[in-house]
């Protein structure tokens, strides 16, 4: 996929100008947000699984040579084949020679967003093979000719008015003047569209939200069915996945989707678990005759060891996004490439570059909801602190930039000199008269000069806080 991270800024602009993105975006704070805290109100050991789901994560990625090499063992073991992938060219490449190996004219699809990170569906169309994705968002963009706008709904910025425009101009074999003013609608002509799709696949590839070491397993959670349909019915079932999508045991599998289901939708569990341990046995009454799991690397190694680790422990739930107010004001697009929000502004840049993804690290007000709310407790502030500490020490701001941040840093040095200049711009603002010391000693500001980190979000705006020691000082 082409990236455009390096033009973030006029994709943040034109995504605040299109009203039609900002009632989708509307609709979704107010959405899911929402639906993860009911879920996890009712749920009491909820930050207790956050523990221990970062511990299995740890754990994994502290010992990932042993469980990949188990995981080979057992899928080689249950009939399969492990396809190892250093690059997106090597991962491509080794999906076109399966499916060219079974003559396939079309590949079903499942979502995944490894699929999109390596641009699968051009480069199969390229070779002559017909990808057809099967998720309703997937397929909804997919006829838009667009790239996922978020990682569990590709469509979302989208309104129901825009699909069925879409689905107008390209279900030109239906009847013109059908309705389509209902989702239920929509929903059904693409179920009537891609059935047909389904039955004729030679090849259903499908991502992969955890492989299972112990057993040789792939686990995909689903809201619609679709993955079931795409790794049963065709004669071959690929799953692209990438190496951090690793546990030891199906108990681990287990823990970690109690914490999927619940950040990402709101859900006690998606209606689809689906697990797939090797191709069709004998007695079986369906399954795929081959069973193929292409894992790819694409730099994530790299980042084993250092700064970026933890952002392996990743399960691409959405929540760090669901969150953040700065996807909430310019959506996915803005952000250039596969991943956005928060776990794309750190993951970005670690496998496109930070000269092509400078940008990204600094779209965050550094709020800290992303991280409060990552079932893995991923620090995701820090780590877009970090990229921007590279970033200046690689020289690649803009001059103007720097000279500020050094500006500011020979101040921030000085002590007296920094307060004395602080108060005398507070002064000219208007600030006088103001208990200055009182101020900063508010609990958010307290805690981001003691800790250069943001706190747990309030729940309550800045003003009010302020209000409220104000009254407890005055008595009024």
């Amino acid at each position: 996929m082409l990236a455009t991270s390096s033009t973030f800024e006029a994709n943040a602009r034109a995504g605040l100008a299109n009203p039609i993105l900002q009632r989708a975006l509307a609709l979704m704070q107010s959405g899911f947000p929402e639906r993860r805290r009911l879920a996890v109100e009712r749920l009491p050991e909820f930050e207790a699984l956050r523990d221990i789901g970062k511990s299995i994560k740890d754990h994994t990625l502290k010992h990932l040579d042993f469980y990949l090499e188990l995981f080979e063992a057992n899928v080689i073991a249950s009939g399969g084949q492990v396809h190892w992938a250093s690059t997106a060219d090597e991962a491509r490449a080794a999906v076109l020679q399966i499916c060219r190996s079974v003559d396939a004219k079309v590949v079903t699809k499942g979502k995944s967003m490894i699929a999109e990170e390596i641009g699968l569906n051009g480069y199969l169309e390229q070779n002559g093979i017909t990808p057809v994705e099967t998720d309703l968002g997937e397929y909804i963009i997919q006829l838009r000719h667009e790239p996922p706008s978020h990682l569990i709904a590709p469509a979302i910025h989208l309104m129901k008015e825009q699909v069925a425009d879409t689905f107008r101009a390209q279900h030109r074999s239906l009847e013109p003047a059908r309705s389509l003013a209902e989702a239920r609608q929509l929903c059904d002509e693409a179920r009537a569209v891609l059935r047909p799709q389904f039955l004729a696949a030679d090849v259903g590839i499908t991502g992969a939200n955890f492989l299972v070491a112990e057993t040789g397993s792939s686990i995909i959670v689903t809201n619609e069915g679709n993955g079931d349909l795409t790794q049963t019915l065709p004669r071959v079932h690929i799953v692209m996945t990438s190496l951090e999508k690793l546990v030891p045991t199906l108990e681990d599998a287990a823990t970690l989707l109690r914490l999927l289901a619940r950040s990402a939708t709101g859900q006690e569990f998606s209606a689809y678990t689906t697990m797939s341990t090797g191709p069709r046995r004998a007695g079986d009454l369906d399954g795929p005759e081959q069973y193929h799991v292409v894992l790819l690397d694409n730099g994530r190694s790299a980042l084993l060891g250092g700064e970026f680790q933890d952002m392996l422990r990743c399960i691409r739930c959405s929540a760090c996004m669901n969150h953040c107010p700065v996807y909430a004001a310019v959506g996915g697009h803005a952000y250039g490439w596969v991943y956005s929000g928060p776990m794309g502004a750190v993951l970005t840049p670690s496998l496109i570059g930070i000269a092509e993804a400078g940008h990204l690290p600094n779209a965050s007000t550094f709020c800290g909801r992303c991280e409060s709310v990552c079932p893995v407790k991923i620090p995701l502030p820090k780590m877009m602190r970090y990229w921007r500490e590279r970033q200046f020490a690689e020289k690649l701001n803009p001059p103007v930039y720097r000279a500020a941040l050094s500006l500011w840093a020979w101040m921030a040095r000085r002590p007296i000199l920094y307060h004395a200049i602080v108060e005398l711009f507070s002064r000219a603002l208007g600030w006088a008269g103001r208990d200055r010391a009182r101020f900063r000693t508010l609990p958010l500001a307290n805690g981001w000069t003691a800790v250069r980190d943001m706190p747990a979000p309030e729940g309550r705006s800045f003003h009010s806080l302020w209000s409220e020691q104000q009254k407890d000082r005055t008595g009024k």
